[in-house]
């Protein structure tokens, strides 16, 4: 799902991101059981909406670099 009407003040930088001008993932909880996920330089594109535990689970497997 793509939502388009998310606070702007709410976004979190993810701690995977860069300082590389601007350029960077940012995510804010929706609730308890929603993640929207978004590209900094192209917010006006829409942020992706993910259930939190799949979300959370990606994630996990990034750290554990199981995506092959």
């Amino acid at each position: 799902m793509m939502r388009h009407d998310l606070p702007a003040d709410r976004w979190i930088k993810s701690s995977y991101s860069g300082d590389t001008n601007g350029q960077c993932l940012e995510y804010q909880a929706l609730g308890t059981n929603l993640v929207a996920v978004d590209d900094s330089k192209q917010r006006s594109r829409g942020a992706f909406v993910f259930p939190a535990n799949s979300w959370h689970a990606f994630v996990e497997a990034v750290k554990q670099d199981q995506l092959h």
